[in-house]
């Protein structure tokens, strides 16, 4: 079954039908590289039935955001934006090839790096104002606000309690992401340390207008704090990520420390940045993106 060399693409609708029709550049460049190497390539919509199944079937599958469900599946993402993307092994982005690497800026032209990333500031923020610190910390929440998961050092409310008691002075604004569904239990958890500290105020979304004025950001991994590079924000992070090399790590440091550590930090943004997505990541935009598509196919076990 492994060595018949045909590749399935389960994706939604949309995603497929683009695919489909060689609209998709990401794709259409995956798709490329897999043909030039001998496969046969089809596309299915996606399910979870479909994916479990695709386990039975000779060959290989490609799925996009979604866990592999066997040692011949993959799965692509997009990192944070457009057009960079990774190919993995797993969803979870702190067990990706670039969290495991060591950030070497060593490397890398410094001025290339700051054409770089004054170039993607102004690309995806046109309308931000320039940077600041006002005085406050920004606190993009995620999901299941209760709980303490397995890649988590405190559930998001006892995240949101240990910037209160470590940083004693900033106001704090905490945000609900406007993508999330929460209960009012989770609601009512984060009002009821409102009402208890004044310093905090609680609001949904916002990060552009957030971003840009806050001290530093605190997150589990929010791609928030990933955004935040791009305005030379340091940040804590409470959980495992992919983005981990330049941050205040609290699984590393504890919490004391990653307050005390977080606004001495000084790496350089623009360097970082231009390792995490031009070195680490395939811009599908960029030439050489298909002998990247390789490498990482071929690290994920396909006979590329």
């Amino acid at each position: 079954m492994t060595s018949a060399r045909n590749v399935t693409f389960f994706l939604d609708d949309g995603l497929r039908e683009s695919a489909e029709a060689g609209e998709h550049n990401f794709i259409g460049k995956v798709v490329s590289v897999l043909r030039s190497a001998g496969f046969e390539v089809a596309f299915r919509p996606n399910s979870q039935a479909a994916r479990l199944s695709s386990a039975l079937r000779p060959g290989y599958a490609m799925l996009h955001m979604d866990q592999p469900t066997h040692a011949r599946a993959l799965t692509m993402r997009r990192v944070y934006h457009y057009p960079f993307w990774q190919i993995e092994t797993t969803t979870e982005r702190w067990d990706w090839h670039v969290a495991k690497a060591d950030f070497d800026p060593a490397s890398i032209d410094p001025q290339e790096a700051q054409r770089f990333h004054g170039f993607w500031r102004r690309r995806l923020f046109p309308d931000a104002p320039p940077a600041s610190r006002e005085g406050f910390v920004y606190v993009p929440l995620q999901g299941r606000l209760t709980e303490c998961r397995s890649f988590q050092t405190a559930s998001p409310v006892q995240m949101v309690e240990a910037v209160l008691q470590n940083d004693p002075d900033r106001l704090v604004i905490a945000t609900f992401h406007p993508g999330e569904s929460y209960s009012d239990k989770e609601r009512q958890a984060i009002y009821s340390l409102a009402e208890r500290h004044p310093r905090l105020s609680v609001k949904t979304g916002s990060m552009d207008r957030l971003l840009p004025g806050c001290d530093y950001v605190v997150t589990q991994n929010s791609s928030a704090a990933f955004n935040g590079i791009l305005f030379e924000k340091p940040f804590i992070l409470f959980g495992k990520s992919d983005f981990h090399h330049i941050a205040a790590n609290v699984s590393a440091l504890g919490v004391p420390e990653a307050f005390r550590t977080v606004m001495g930090m000084a790496p350089d943004n623009a360097v970082y940045l231009w390792w995490f997505w031009q070195q680490m990541s395939i811009n599908a935009g960029r030439e050489g993106a298909e002998d990247k598509i390789a490498a990482a196919l071929a690290r994920g076990g396909w006979p590329i």
